[in-house]
Parts: structure tokens; sequence; C-alpha cells
């Protein structure tokens, strides 16, 4: 064999390896990337995905579709997405059910950390704790005395067993000694007419959600679950400011499937760091509550484990299933 003929099939070789080989940063993205939210249009983790999917068509110069998979508690559209290639064509918004659905569902069809690449964490909404204006506690510390003093009485609703509604009011009780009765809803709105109509005691609500009926003052608020106060309710002390060390809140964040090659997982969390940072998704999502976050795939990564093995010791000593 000449030269000649050597150098020309290895060049061919080289030209087939690269046209088979998976795509990289410098090719991507050439098509659509598909973000999945698992739940129904007009929650939290659906607004910052479509806010957020905005941005990232100017910086990344492609198409980016918001699909909404809802069903199975956000395990339907999880499992799409741990089953989608591994391409960065296909992301997920997760919520802070994500680190929890693993200890109530015996039979999950995916694992939340061994089937995705973390990109980033995106947010976090604070919860709040409000009570029906008749209960005689005008903070966390006097709450605890009556409910102690009214185990009968204490009912508190949440959004659904496992939800992080009812993980935040199990914390409560773990850390306090308490113990009160769990009224599951279908949702966080269903529950409110009965703790407005004081047929439950109390709950634990997204700011965004229960903030009306706290500033109208239908509901007193006590205090607000997230390590710093609120802006929206800068005089609401934290929960931690009575009991050191509590912390709960609803958050989000945003997965691709495992294998997907880090030079494009490098490149999504750029654009959707720069997508936090603009001044109108920051005025937007602050308005409603929630604070932003933003950091790096490893620095998610870490927080999620670390959700995971909270919730797991609640849940396992509360013994709390899924429906």
């Amino acid at each position: 064999m000449t030269l000649k003929s050597i150098l020309t099939t290895a060049a061919a070789a080289c030209m087939l390896a690269l046209a088979s080989a998976p795509a990289t940063a410098q090719s991507y993205p050439s098509k659509p990337i598909k973000l999945v939210v698992p739940v129904t249009p007009g929650g939290a983790i659906d607004i910052v995905a479509r806010m957020v999917a905005e941005k990232m068509r100017t910086t990344l110069n492609a198409t980016v579709v918001v699909e909404n998979k809802p069903g199975a508690t956000n395990n339907l559209g999880a499992d799409f997405v741990a089953k989608s290639a591994p391409d960065g064509y296909t992301i997920l918004i997760v919520a802070s059910n994500h680190a929890i659905n693993k200890h109530i569902y015996k039979d999950l069809s995916y694992d939340p950390v061994k089937d995705f690449e973390p990109i980033v964490f995106t947010h976090v909404v604070p919860q709040l704790l409000a009570v029906h204006p008749s209960i005689p506690a005008n903070n966390v510390a006097e709450l605890i005395t009556w409910i102690k003093a009214n185990p009968g009485k204490a009912k508190f609703g949440t959004s659904g067993p496992g939800s992080s509604l009812h993980m935040a009011a199990e914390l409560f009780m773990s850390m306090t000694g308490t113990k009160m009765l769990h009224v599951p809803y279908k949702g966080s709105a269903a529950a409110h007419p009965d703790l407005l109509g004081n047929r439950i005691s109390m709950m634990f609500d997204t700011i965004s959600a229960i903030q009306g009926h706290v500033k109208s003052g239908a509901l007193r608020g006590l205090a607000v679950t997230t390590a710093k106060r609120s802006d929206l309710f800068p005089n609401l002390p934290t929960v931690a400011e009575t009991l050191p060390g509590y912390e709960a809140s609803s958050w989000g964040g945003i997965l691709a499937p495992t294998g997907t090659p880090k030079d494009i997982i490098a490149k999504l969390n750029e654009a959707i760091n720069v997508a936090l940072k603009d001044d109108d998704v920051r005025a937007k999502l602050t308005g409603s509550g929630m604070q932003i976050q933003g950091g790096t795939p490893q620095e998610f990564a870490k927080f999620i484990d670390n959700e995971i093995a909270k919730w797991g010791k609640i849940i396992k000593e509360a013994n709390i299933q899924a429906e």
C-alpha cells in the first residue's frame, strides 16, 4: 500500500469517526430542544420553564419548546425524560418532590439520581405557615404550645401525601415533638376553603399561593420556612428563628438524561444561568415570591443528594406512603 493510499484511508476513517461521534457543544444545538414540565400549566415550575425557555432561545439561537407531561405526581414526565436519548435535546424541570418520590413509591420506574445529569438549580419557593385567626397563636412558639394543649383540634391541610407542603409539616412535628392530624387535598387551593372556614387549623403553603389570604387578614401568617426571610413578607420571621435548623421549601431545577455529554451540560448550564440573571426574569419571579438560585451542575447535584437524605429520614419516621 502506498503512502498516499494509507493517508487517504486514514483520513476517511477520521471523517467516519467524526460523523458517528455524539453531538458536542460545537455543533449543539442543531435542532429544537424540548423542555419537559411534569405538571399542568400554571404552577411554579411551569412558569419558570416558560420564562427560561424564552431567554434560552436567544442565547442558544435555537428553538426551545416547553411541553407539559403531567401525571403520577410528576413521575410520568420524569420517566419520559429518563428514557430519552442523552443528547441534550430533551431536558426536564423538576420540583421538590423529585427528592421525595423515591421514598414513597416502592415501584418508581426511574432513579432520581442515577438516571439524570443535573444542569442547574433554578429557584426556591418559600412556604408560609398560616393559621386561622381563631387560633390563639401569634408566633411559632405560641403555636407549638397550643398544639401540645389541643392535639385533637390541631389539623393541618396539604396538597397531598408526600408533597412538599406535607414534608414541611412533618419536619415541624419532628422538631417540636408535636402531633397533628393530616388532612390531604387534591392541590393546595382545594384546602383553602376549609382553612378559611376553620375546619382545619393551619397549613404550610407556598407563599405565592397563600399570600392573598394573609395580606387580606383572612389568615394569620406566622413564619416562612426558608433559611432567610421573604422579600414579600419581610416582617415575618423564619421558622428557624424559633426552631434552629428548620428549613423546608418547594424548589425547582433542570436535569438531563444520564449520559448527556458534559460539554452540552455546560452549555445548557451557561444559557440557563444567563436567563436567571435577566432583569425581566428576576423581576417577575421574585415578584411572585420565588428566590432565584443558579450555579453549577455540581452544586445542584449536592443539593439533590442532601434533599433525598433529609426527607428520606422524615418519611421513614412518619411512615408516609403514597396513596
